[in-house]
Parts: structure tokens; sequence; C-alpha cells
């Protein structure tokens, strides 16, 4: 495949030849490119890898309707529970049709929880995994199996994780151990005992504040250390890491650093989290969601992380253009790297890989000006790369 007449992160137009699902070659445009991809002077990026989802609670496609969540992760799961079955849509189809969606707009790389708990069983898991079996020509998606409601509150939970390790799932989640189920050693035993069991990943959902957020981190960085976990964990959320000092938050990136733990963000408005910046200079891998998608927990999502780009940018009062592109960077290789071991992580707030010859051909084609302007206008005439084939042209996925 030869994509013709497209900007590199926005460099000079080059004509970029594909094999074996790999960048082969990248050369300055040649008018006389016999092309298969006309790229019309479009940038081109490495395709979005969406790190934090919950496929299995959205809903997307569908009409909008009054939030009746309270606050908190105990009502928020409880509003869950009494709505999500009588959506107007089956599940698996609300969750194949949001991938699709995803796809459509860029992303093909996807970290999706799948709620598993003793009211919806092992439901939402099988969802998530027929959509991942459905598209996995378009998408690489891995699957969390993710006890939203607490391991321990509710007797059964722990047996239900580890059917849902054996039924596919390759990531196992925990929740704030210290607030949900008032245990962090019984609820980080359960965690880091099915990963080692399975030889799963874990991923952390950390709401929790200050000083408790802090104790509980420090519980996993311990684990870490001790269990030899370097590169096999992730802290989502944990957006108020960086609200106790500026001792305390150089310490908890550099533990992060030296341990490879990796963080992911939904770009909240948050004012205690720690520097985007400061992560990704020490080396930090860190990559972006954008968490719920329509759904009961709340109205934001639609399935396009440009938008989500956007955010994160706004919210970190982003406005030069190195770090607006440093927003981009975190949200498609970023978020590679946390899905896959082969991926370099940034090497620095102006690195800007995934377009190297030798690279996966996961790329995405958006109009714009510049990196920044792309992020601003978030344009829809996209195309969609995965594995060195077109996978979705006009927001729209191709069917094989």
């Amino acid at each position: 495949m030869l994509i013709s007449d497209v900007r590199p992160w926005g460099g000079e137009r080059s004509d970029v030849e594909l094999s074996g699902g790999r960048i082969a070659a990248v050369r300055p445009h040649s008018p006389s490119a016999q092309a298969t991809v006309e790229g019309r002077g479009r940038l081109l990026f490495p395709a979005f890898s969406d790190v934090h989802v919950h496929l299995d609670s959205t809903r997307i496609g569908l009409p909008f309707r009054p939030h009746t969540g309270g606050p908190g992760v105990v009502a928020m799961m409880t509003n869950d529970r009494e709505n999500w079955r009588s959506a107007e849509v089956p599940l698996p189809a609300r969750v194949a049709g949001t991938l699709e969606r995803m796809i459509a707009h860029g992303t093909t790389r996807v970290r999706s929880y799948a709620q598993v708990d003793v009211d919806c069983r092992l439901e939402k898991l099988d969802a998530v995994l027929a959509a991942r079996e459905k598209f996995a020509d378009q998408a690489e998606v891995q699957v969390m199996a993710f006890a939203q409601a607490g391991i321990l509150r509710e007797p059964g939970t722990l047996e239900l994780l580890d059917a849902a390790m054996r039924s596919g799932a390759t990531v196992i989640g925990g929740i704030d151990p210290c607030t949900l189920d008032r245990d962090p050693k019984g609820h980080l035993d359960a965690v880091f005992g099915l990963a080692e069991k399975h030889q799963a990943e874990v991923d952390i959902h950390l709401h929790e504040p200050g000083h408790l957020g802090l104790f509980s981190t420090d519980l996993v960085i311990e684990r870490v250390r001790a269990l030899d976990m370097r590169g096999k964990v992730t802290m989502s959320h944990a957006y108020d890491l960086g609200s106790i000092s500026e001792s305390v938050s150089r310490r908890v990136i550099d533990d992060f650093a030296e341990l490879d733990i990796a963080m992911t963000t939904v770009a909240p408005s948050a004012s205690g989290q720690l520097s985007l910046v400061d992560l990704v200079a020490s080396g930090v891998r860190i990559g972006l969601g954008e968490d719920g998608q329509r759904d009961y927990w709340s109205p934001y999502g639609n399935c396009d992380l440009l938008d989500r780009t956007w955010q994160l940018a706004f919210t970190r009062g982003f406005r030069q253009d190195s770090l607006v592109e440093l927003a981009l960077a975190v949200a498609t290789m970023g978020g590679a790297s946390i899905m896959s071991p082969s991926v370099a992580r940034l090497a620095g707030i102006d690195d800007r890989p995934g377009l190297a010859v030798g690279d996966r051909a996961d790329l995405v084609l958006v109009d714009g000006e510049t990196p920044t302007s792309a992020v601003m206008d978030r344009g829809k005439d996209r195309t969609v790369v995965h594995n060195g084939v077109v996978v979705a042209d006009g927001l729209t996925v191709l069917k094989r």
C-alpha cells in the first residue's frame, strides 16, 4: 500500500509505503506516485489508543436519558445495576456498536473494562469479548475483568473474577482498596493473587483522595517491588496524587519510573493531578482513555479520542503547540506503550513516535493545518489503517 501526500506529525508532504503491516518507507511526496490511499495533504498520526474505556456500560447510539446516578462509586454502581438491563438495545449490540464507532474515528488499540460481579456475573464480560472477536481484524482489544462494586463486599465476586480470567480476560482490575472494600490488604491480595495465577497484568482504579490515595498507591508500589512486577501494573485515574506536596509528587513519579508503573488518565478537571509533563519527562508510560461512553455513570463520551485529546490539553492548561502535540502523543503511542511491551514509551515531551520505518502501520489521516489545529478542530475527514489495511474511511468502518 502507498499512502500519498500526507504530512507525518504535520511535517513535510510525504508518501508512506506500507508492507507486511509495517511502515516500509517514508519518502518526499511525488505527484506521480501511484497511490492506494490519497492523502490529499492531510495530517498523518499513529492511530489512537484508548486504554481506559468501559465498553460494557455504553449507551452510545441510544436516546439521551436524565442522569440518575448519585455521588460516589457505590451510588453510581447501584444506578447502573438498576438500569443496564432495560436499555432499548441488547447489551452485545450496544458494545459492538460502540467499538465500531471508536474504530471509525481512528482508535485501533483499546483496553476495555468488563464489569464482573454478583449482579451481572459474566454477562458484560461476554459482550465485550464478543465485540473483540467481531472486530478482531479492525482493532486490537484487551479486556479487563473488573469488579466495580469491590471484590470483598459481595461473596462470590472473587470466584467470578477467576472465571472471567479463564474466559479470556487478560488484565485483572482493582478499585479503591481502602474506601470500597475497606480492607486494602485483602483487596490487593486478591488482585495480585489472580494476576499471579493467570500471569496477567494489573490495573488499579484509584479515586481515593490525598493521603488515603497515597497510602493505597504505596501499598501497590510495595507489591510491585516485592513481586518483581515491573512493567505489569497500571494506576488509573489517581487524580489526587499531586495534591499533597511537591516532594511527594516527585517521589511518586520517581517510584513509578523506577518500577515501570504506568498511568492512564481520562482528562478530568481535577486540580491535584501529577504533572503530565513531569511524568513523560521521567519516562513513565501514560495513556489516555474516554472512560464511560454516554452511560449510566455519565453523559460524556462520544467514541472520538481526538475529542478527548482536546479535553486533555484543555484541562492541563496547554497552549503551546509542543504541549498540545504532547497530548496527541499520549493519546496515540502513549497508550500503545501500555498495551504492548514492544512499543517504546515516549522518550520525552518532544518525542513524536509511531511513524518511523519499521513501526506498526496503525495510522489515522485527519484533515487539519497543523497537529494543534487537528486537536482544536477535530476534523471528520479521516482514514484509519490497522496492521497495514484500511479499516475505516469517512467515519465509517469498512465491511470485510
